[in-house]
């Protein structure tokens, strides 16, 4: 959606989806937009609990199968388990996902990672095609005035123009870039805490290659999980760059990080966004 900073201003009921890397801040702002009048869609928070919850419960419970006590108290119906995903805590989530490698270190073979990541992708893109939906819920059954998208960090890497449509169509894309010092700081982020992540499947194939290359290893089941996330996510970090600025040139708008560590209220958040309107207008 393309508005000047006066219709902005002047737009009643705004609705926003913040774009971006994750630790970018999107979350952290969507949080502090919500004790206001903004209602808050975790799009990571939906996947988990609406598009990817079977899968995930199924996962858990191949788990749990493999200790003889519980196996045999989940065959017999005398335990059951469930997920406890919430907006504040997404780790259901990021455990399905998972990483590629050695599996006793549990790692994943090729053909499940990549069944999990198509999953994933599925889920991200019929998330973000509810979001019409959820900004009707937000007014007309919760009595939110406005609506803050919190986009996962894989939404540039879906490769499907009608989600990015239903976006532009509905809320103001809002695209937040790291400063060179912030692009650095998640990059050591990632490195002391590798987490799982999701790749499009054409770049996956082509890192994966140049990683067993540069490791002298000739089987997935010898890759470190650890070492892979964090041997990738600088590659992925800077391939996913261009890829959110083409969606902020042709669909919205784009801020930075320090300026967002500005912003210390709702009304701060505005002028922002309007200052962004003026300047790309």
């Amino acid at each position: 959606m393309k508005l000047s900073a006066k219709e902005f201003k002047a737009w009643p009921n705004k609705s926003i989806t913040l774009l971006g890397m994750s630790g970018v801040g999107k979350t952290r702002l969507a949080i502090r937009l919500r004790r206001k009048h903004w209602f808050h869609y975790s799009g990571d928070y939906r996947i988990g609990t609406r598009y990817l919850d079977e899968p995930i419960l199924d996962h858990i419970k191949a788990q749990a199968m493999q200790v003889p006590f519980l196996r045999e108290l989940l065959r017999t119906d005398s335990i059951f388990i469930r997920n406890n995903i919430t907006v504040d805590n997404l780790a259901p989530v990021s455990s399905f996902l998972g990483k590629l490698g050695n599996p006793e270190k549990d790692g994943l073979g090729l053909t499940e990672f990549k069944r999990r990541q198509e999953l994933h992708r599925q889920a991200e893109i019929a998330t973000m095609k509810d979001v019409p939906e959820f900004i009707d819920k937000a007014h007309e059954i919760y009595g939110y005035q406005h609506f803050v998208n919190d986009a996962g960090g894989s939404l540039c890497e879906l490769d499907d123009d009608s989600v990015l449509k239903v976006l532009a169509e509905h809320t103001l894309i809002l695209y937040i870039k790291a400063t060179e010092r912030d692009e650095q700081e998640l990059i050591k982020r990632a490195e002391d805490d590798p987490k799982p992540l999701y790749y499009r499947e054409a770049f996956l194939d082509e890192q994966l290659a140049l990683y067993l290359t540069e490791r002298g290893h000739a089987f997935v089941a010898e890759i470190d999980p650890d070492d892979f996330v964090r041997w990738m996510f600088p590659r992925l970090f800077y391939a996913r760059v261009p890829r959110y600025q083409a969606i902020a040139d042709k669909y919205g708008y784009t801020i930075a990080t320090d300026e967002l560590k500005e912003v210390r209220d709702e009304a701060g958040f505005l002028r922002l966004v309007e200052r962004a309107l003026e300047r790309q207008g």
